[in-house]
């Protein structure tokens, strides 16, 4: 069928589109500034304002169904109008379209809720007042990289070695794996329109899944002091502090973590779409694993910064397209002497340190170019013709990625890496070494560079 994304640039929408599109199905992913590097076959991008209705009244043109996955909290206080309005105009295109069925993603809560919980279910009731079948799924806690929630949690657990907590952490709380949120949109399409709580089946509290958290990334115990006196607006400037988040949506969510958010009805929820969800501590590690396995398939977009706890690095290094299959050919030379790094002398020193932290690596060719073969303390990756891609092994402050690509005949070779610092000691590393970083990095490009025109000149 036609299915139309509204929100595709956002944290379910850019996951969603693509696993539509999979399924066989037309998608037209609207949202107001589209990714072009999201490109793919069956999936239409389009720059639309969902509140003009001559656009919106287009796009809708012909779709069976619409998911509404449209939120506002990073526009400010003004937020609860602004969704109410967005959704009312979603609404009456949706009907003039002749939609057939819109699917939302909603929040749990019951009873006297902050206004971010009972905006989301405003939300839900605006798109159902024009007679449209929706599919409501309310859901608490998302566990996935690039949720606020769980970034807010991550960046907490991560850079705090001892927390003072308000009373708010000991809310109770159903959250649920993205990958789960995933199975439920897309199951949707086919489900009985209604209003359905979904979670993965563990009452816990923020509390306790900054704890688990620790456990599972491996980090040493979090102690977590509750403080009466520290309220939300003050606990809001605490993570302002400590996270590099939107802080017009975590004051947002924060003001929501005083009300208990968890499902009543899941055996209406598990006879509709037949989902099994995965466990709490299932939901952390694919968490974690999901965004480890995604960061190559990124590594060259030409990203710089810090972003879902990765700090990424990229440049290009101008090259004479005459030897870029010299510098292909090098990249296969790795492993057994650091002067293929270029500044031998800072990785013998970062070698040190991983001495220092217990880090034994091999300095060491692999024994063939080939993923799953270790080189120095790498891992190779991918490997291909013209890119190369290695993973850290073994590294106690976190994990790495290197990157070199160069098409045949290519004028410039990229070079990127990215970084997920693990605690207090992963932060540290990367936060004074940032200048060092930058350098090596750009050493790296240059060492190619020379080591093919040595190379051509023998």
């Amino acid at each position: 069928m036609k299915v139309v994304v509204a929100g595709a640039s956002g944290f379910l929408g850019k996951l969603v589109v693509p696993l539509l599109a999979e399924a066989g199905h037309e998608v037209l992913a609207l949202s107001r500034h589209p990714d072009p590097s999201g490109k793919r076959p069956g999936v239409e991008h389009r720059a639309v304002d969902v509140s003009d209705c001559t656009e919106l009244d287009g796009a809708l043109e012909g779709a069976q169904a619409a998911y509404y996955l449209i939120h506002s909290m990073g526009s400010g206080s003004d937020f609860v109008r602004r969704d109410l309005e967005l959704a009312n105009r979603f609404a009456e295109s949706a009907t003039r379209a002749g939609v057939e069925r819109i699917i939302y993603q909603g929040a749990l809560g019951r009873g006297e809720l902050s206004p971010h919980l009972s905006s989301r279910q405003e939300v839900g009731r605006a798109l159902a007042a024009t007679g449209i079948p929706v599919v409501e799924l309310r859901a608490a806690v998302i566990l996935g990289s690039g949720s606020t929630s769980f970034e807010m949690l991550r960046y907490l657990t991560e850079r705090l070695p001892a927390m003072i907590c308000p009373r708010w952490v000991r809310t109770r709380t159903e959250p649920i794996a993205v990958t789960d949120v995933l199975r439920y949109l897309i199951r949707a399409l086919e489900a009985p329109p209604g209003i359905y709580e979904i979670g993965c089946g563990e009452v816990t509290t923020y509390q306790e899944m900054m704890r688990l958290y620790a456990e599972v990334r491996g980090l040493r115990y979090r102690p977590i002091f509750n403080v009466p006196v520290l309220t939300l607006h003050l606990s809001g400037y605490w993570v302002d502090l400590v996270t590099p988040l939107n802080r017009k949506v975590t004051r947002s969510l924060i003001t929501s973590m005083t009300s208990n958010v968890t499902v009543r009805d899941a055996g209406r929820t598990l006879a509709a779409f037949r989902i099994h969800p995965l466990s709490l501590r299932e939901s952390m590690h694919k968490a974690l694993d999901d965004q480890a396995r995604a960061i190559p398939a990124v590594l060259f977009d030409g990203f710089q910064g810090l972003s879902e706890n990765v700090h990424r690095v990229y440049l290009e290094q101008e090259v004479d397209p005459a030897s870029a299959e010299a510098i292909r050919k090098d990249l296969a030379e790795i492993g057994g002497d650091l002067a293929w790094y270029g500044w031998p002398w800072a990785w013998r020193a970062r070698f040190m340190l991983g001495l220092l932290l217990k880090e034994r690596h091999p300095v060491a060719r692999p024994s063939s170019m080939t993923a799953g073969e270790n080189a120095d303390w790498w891992v190779i990756e991918q490997t291909s013709e013209d890119s190369l891609i290695l993973r850290s092994a073994g590294w106690r402050t976190g994990e790495g990625w290197l990157g070199f690509s160069i098409p045949a005949g290519g004028s410039y070779l990229r070079v990127a890496a990215a970084f997920r610092p693990r605690g207090v000691p992963g932060f540290l590393y990367w936060f004074l070494l940032t200048p060092l970083h930058r350098a090596a990095f750009k050493a790296m490009a240059r060492a190619r560079v020379r080591r093919a025109a040595a190379e051509q000149a023998a």
